[in-house]
């Protein structure tokens, strides 16, 4: 209701029945029934509607919002609890696949260690004869560098992506799991410093692959390097109140940190 306030597509106003509250001023100020008490009733009456109403509102719409506040950052922490504490898959060869149409597919080649072995990009989404090619590169990677398993960014062309590659290991007879992984925030961290000096010599799609294929092998290790905030955990981040948001979600990771 606030953010429709916010937008101006509602208006919100919190108030009693005028009648019920001044009831209840008039039984606490009022005595008796003299021209004195008629002087002190109609400064009551013009208080409560010019002040106290108003007052009363306020109070009731900061106490409503710290209320609710708390409650979607109690959201937040329990889902970024389950997301960081998620089981690893473990050290595995992996190819790691960064979903796109217009742009192609970005996939990396990764290590048990989650090294960086090689890069590329196919289009399974255009031509035929660029599906061809596609499949055969996959294949190409697969049998070289004796990929166990696949990760598929979870983006735009997501779904399409996992079923082109389960397409290509049915038709070649390869038993590989293919496993769609969240990605949110991996274009945050494809972006920032960490990444940057972790991989000075290669793009921010080819970072935001590797964050894909890492997180899937162990998921802790690579979201943490992650403002929790730009994981994705919740909704409306940006309207709750930002360091009590801040203080939880750096107190989950660090006590899942601890925990693991």
């Amino acid at each position: 209701m606030f953010r429709g306030e916010n937008e101006e597509v509602l208006k919100l106003e919190i108030f009693p029945e005028d009648d019920e509250a001044i009831s209840i001023l008039k039984s606490i100020f009022i005595q008796g029934n003299t021209s004195a008490s008629q002087e002190v009733l109609t400064a009551l009456v013009d208080s409560y509607k010019r002040l106290l109403s108003l007052s009363m509102q306020t109070e009731t719409r900061a106490h409503l919002k710290l209320k609710s506040d708390e409650e979607a950052i109690d959201v937040f922490a329990k889902n970024l609890r389950e997301l960081l504490l998620s089981p690893p898959l473990g050290q595995k060869n992996i190819l790691a696949v960064d979903p796109g149409f217009r742009t192609g597919c970005k996939i990396v080649c990764l290590d048990r260690q989650g090294k960086l072995l090689i890069n590329d990009t196919i289009y399974p989404h255009e031509a035929d004869f660029k599906r061809v090619q596609a499949a055969e590169k996959i294949m190409t990677l697969v049998n070289k560098y004796d990929i166990e398993v696949v990760a598929v960014g979870n983006g735009t062309a997501g779904r399409e992506t996992k079923s082109f590659v389960e397409e290509v290991f049915s038709a070649n007879k390869k038993d590989i799991s293919v496993i769609m992984v969240n990605e949110s925030g991996a274009s945050i961290y494809s972006a920032s410093e960490v990444a940057r000096d972790e991989f000075p010599d290669y793009d921010l799609t080819v970072r935001g692959s590797i964050s894909i294929g890492r997180r899937l092998m162990d998921p802790l290790a690579e979201l943490v390097k992650i403002d929790p905030k730009a994981i994705g955990v919740g909704q409306y981040q940006h309207d709750v109140n930002q360091s009590m948001l801040r203080q939880k979600l750096d107190d989950v990771v660090v006590s899942c940190v601890n925990a693991v």
